[in-house]
């Protein structure tokens, strides 16, 4: 069966270069459809978790979302975030995402390159004696950097401060695509509650990202190609290797 129409579960990017490179090279169709929104926790969310923001001397991020949602809660909840607060972020843009609530020269942030090794060395350096929350969503896996902050024996907490939340599929025929990429747990989820009764057939499935693996063999789901790898690193790339290799 060949590869004609293919949907991708995330809002289009803003630059499409890479995929009508794969469109102008195989004829092949993209379209983008999110399969979930992520929301900020409301305050009675939060604080389910008897989390006092003002207990930590130190924030680590991971998403611009959690940082949207740390600041409301935070201004929600009246808390008034110290300036002597210390932020430690997954990478640079992470980072730099935080000027959109804070005067960014005059606070303490530091960011990695991306990895859980990158935030650690960042903490062990000189930050050893902070209190540490560690934002995370309700669908993420933060194992890896609390792992590495247990053999530190570093003290942490970690916080659900964004949820996902699925959105109405219900009109989308999936069996009109040839191809499904998906990113995020909360993807598998969303097509389940959708589509309860969903059979595979001939659809490929494409996965990106190590989380996604798991939640789409747990639901039974036939993967056709699986990325990022160290050779091919974008969604595109990998679709087009595929493509490649069916020619």
């Amino acid at each position: 069966m060949s590869v004609q129409k293919i949907l991708v579960s995330q809002n289009a990017p803003r630059i499409l270069t890479p995929y009508q490179a794969v469109t102008e090279k195989f004829g092949v169709e993209f379209e983008f459809r999110p399969f979930f929104l992520i929301e900020p926790l409301t305050s009675r969310e939060f604080r389910a978790q008897r989390i006092n923001i003002l207990d930590y001397t130190a924030i680590v991020f991971s998403s611009r979302h959690a940082i949207d949602a740390f600041f409301s809660l935070a201004e929600e909840l009246r808390c008034k975030i110290p300036e002597t607060m210390k932020y430690f972020c997954t990478t640079e843009l992470v980072a730099m995402y935080l000027q959109k609530h804070i005067v960014y020269r005059k606070r303490k942030i530091f960011y990695g390159t991306g990895t859980p090794d990158s935030v650690i060395a960042l903490v062990t350096a000189k930050h050893k004696g902070e209190k540490f929350l560690i934002t995370t969503s309700d669908n993420s896996n933060s194992d890896a950097l609390t792992r590495l902050f247990d053999a530190q024996k570093l003290d942490y907490t970690t916080a659900v401060f964004v949820k996902s939340v699925p959105q109405d599929l219900s009109g989308l025929d999936l069996h009109a695509y040839d191809m499904i990429v998906l990113y995020n747990p909360a993807d598998v989820k969303s097509l389940k509650e959708n589509f309860p009764e969903f059979v595979q057939g001939d659809i490929k499935f494409v996965s990106y990202g190590r989380s996604i693996v798991k939640a789409m063999e747990e639901a039974g789901l036939s993967i056709e190609v699986k990325a990022p790898t160290p050779e091919i690193p974008s969604v595109a790339r990998a679709i087009e290797a595929y493509l490649e290799k069916q020619q």
